[in-house]
């Protein structure tokens, strides 16, 4: 069976997410970060060199970084739901947001986190950040424009992978000039799979 192993307050919600959208079995490995340090438990460097999460295991396969795990369990037990077509024109731009997410779109909203706990000392970097997050908070926003999801007119992969962009956004109170981004994170926050994914991961301050 697969197996997901699962931090508290981690990206790996939203592979949780996506096991409850396709009602996939799996089993849950639970992890909980040190109180103090917010830092993964030592034990997740068992399961992966990296000791990071989201990690799945399926048999003898063991795959960690979350656009990895998302494609990976789409093409696999997917049954031709939550992807277009490969070879097709949406196909192309659901790969792209599955890159994006983590590979573009993460990175100032990341240096916002730790730049801000430099306080004062690092406030000559905040106005950079700034215009990387409204260059790709306003590029996101509008490419949800009209759209209820990112690709298409059903749920992919994409939104799933997008998620944890939308909350982070949204725990730094950056939303505000991104209503197109702000309604869609509250959709997807309203899917019975998204509150089924909280109720077994346990609490998630993203949400």
């Amino acid at each position: 069976m697969l197996t997901l192993h699962h931090l508290n307050d981690s990206r790996s919600q939203r592979i949780l997410w996506l096991l409850e959208e396709l009602g996939l079995p799996h089993e849950i490995k639970r992890y909980q970060r040190n109180a103090e340090t917010r830092l993964a438990p030592p034990e997740l460097k068992a399961i992966h060199p990296l000791g990071k999460s989201p990690v799945i295991t399926d048999g003898d396969t063991t795959i960690a970084e979350s656009g990895a795990i998302v494609d990976y369990i789409i093409r696999h037990y997917g049954k031709g739901a939550m992807m277009p077509a490969p070879g097709s024109a949406d196909y192309e731009a659901y790969n792209e947001w599955l890159h994006y997410s983590e590979g573009s779109a993460m990175l100032p909203l990341m240096l916002n986190l730790y730049v801000g706990r430099l306080k004062e000392a690092g406030a000559p970097l905040h106005p950079r950040i700034d215009s990387e997050l409204a260059n790709h908070l306003g590029y996101v926003d509008g490419a949800l424009k009209g759209r209820e999801f990112f690709v298409g007119a059903s749920l992919t992969g994409a939104d799933i992978q997008m998620s944890f962009v939308g909350e982070m956004a949204k725990v730094f109170d950056k939303l505000g000039p991104y209503p197109n981004l702000a309604a869609w994170l509250e959709r997807m926050h309203a899917r019975p799979a998204f509150q089924r994914s909280v109720a077994k991961g346990g609490p998630y301050r993203f949400a």
